[in-house]
């Protein structure tokens, strides 16, 4: 498929043929925002047929919006997200402007297979796959709904965790067991990060996770929802009947130190193992030191070849590189960064699906962070099919 500065695409292919797909689309600047929605919908809809994809191998889209208040209720009218019936889809929408001059950007996560896949819609918030007998559930635009500025971020994070907990629940499944990965949007992150943290790391230890077992590879970063008063919003990927075994942490003690050392409770990233391949789910990964330090103050070029450093030795110690990322979403906390940043990712990864947005880290002297997912070949065949 084409490549080109507002659409890119990675494909991974394992033995069993099942090919998985990774679109980003980010739109013009120079157009109103309806007409960004539809030029980000026009060429989503022509990359499908470039690839020669089904509408309804489409699993999850993600849509980044400069302003989702005064936006969203034209994007849910658009059929950029739009769903019917027979087509589920798994849909993330979070205030976080694209970069350079956009309004509108998309990430999209297709599956090409051969084997059934089945959708279906459990709630307006969860969206349960099932392939190849593995269960798997997209939780997406989880908020408390907030009617009152009165509403605290440690009340919002227990009530969207409790959302995603009941939901588990209701299928035999737990957080500690089975949540893969979480993606935490704060509010003015500068301010109410800390209380989100604290309820996120008392509501941990009600759930059996400690630093002695394990936490959720995570994101936590400014972003929001369409609602005036909603402080945290959050996104979350879970596995219902994972086998223990399929599933371990990425780390590299030289590079970067515990999360918990910090008092923060999420891991570097998290590596789901399958019979033919094996995904890296890459948390939120900036210029850190082993000892927790930022490193490289005030000079966002270097923290941004630190991060990626780290993000490449979190994915060899799970048997992949850097150059196995399906896709980054890059986090800048200031816009005027943006042609240094981009230059720089785009000559070292010419064809990586990546979205640049405009959201603060949850330290202020972070001046960028990265994530995304790597996929990576894999031969086990006592672990289950993908």
């Amino acid at each position: 498929m084409h490549t080109d500065t507002t659409t890119s695409h990675r494909s991974f292919s394992g033995a069993n043929g099942d090919v998985e797909h990774f679109l980003s689309i980010t739109a013009p600047g120079a157009l109103v925002f309806e007409e960004q929605l539809a030029f980000v919908h026009a060429r989503y809809s022509e990359a499908l047929k470039e690839l020669g994809l089904n509408p309804d191998s489409v699993i999850f889209k993600r849509i980044f919006l400069s302003d989702p208040i005064n936006q969203a209720e034209k994007l849910y009218a658009s059929p950029l997200y739009k769903e019917s019936k027979q087509n589920p889809v798994a849909v993330s929408v979070v205030r976080q402007p694209p970069m350079p001059y956009a309004k509108v950007a998309l990430i999209a996560y297709l599956i090409e297979s051969a084997a059934p896949v089945v959708k279906k819609r459990v709630s307006p918030h969860h969206l349960l796959i099932e392939k190849n007998g593995l269960r798997y559930l997209w939780s997406t635009r989880l908020c408390s709904g907030a009617r009152a500025a009165t509403s605290s971020e440690e009340l919002q994070t227990r009530e969207v965790f409790g959302d995603l907990t009941g939901m588990l629940k209701h299928y035999g499944s737990t957080l500690k067991d089975h949540c893969v990965r979480t993606w935490l949007y704060i509010k003015d992150v500068d301010v109410f990060y800390r209380g989100m943290v604290k309820s996120r790391r008392d509501l941990f230890t009600d759930e059996g996770l400690t630093e002695k077992t394990h936490w959720i590879a995570s994101t936590g970063i400014e972003g929001a929802c369409d609602h005036q008063f909603d402080l945290v919003l959050m996104d979350a990927y879970s596995i219902l009947n994972l086998d223990p075994a399929q599933m371990t942490y990425l780390n590299d003690f030289d590079y970067l130190s515990p999360t918990f050392d910090y008092q923060v409770t999420f891991e570097r990233g998290t590596r789901i193992a399958y019979a033919d391949r094996a995904h890296h789910f890459i948390s939120g990964t900036a210029s850190i030191d082993n000892r927790g330090n930022t490193l490289h103050l005030g000079d966002v070029m270097r923290q941004l070849e630190r991060a990626l450093v780290n993000i490449d030795v979190l994915l060899k110690s799970g048997g992949a590189t850097i150059d196995d990322m399906m896709y980054m979403i890059v986090y800048l906390r200031d816009a005027a960064d943006y042609e240094r940043v981009f230059a720089y990712l785009r000559e070292r990864f010419p064809d990586m699906p990546m979205v640049i947005v405009e959201a603060p880290v949850c330290r202020p002297e972070w001046l960028i962070e990265i994530e995304g997912i790597a996929a990576a070949k894999h031969d086990a065949p006592n672990l289950p099919a993908f």
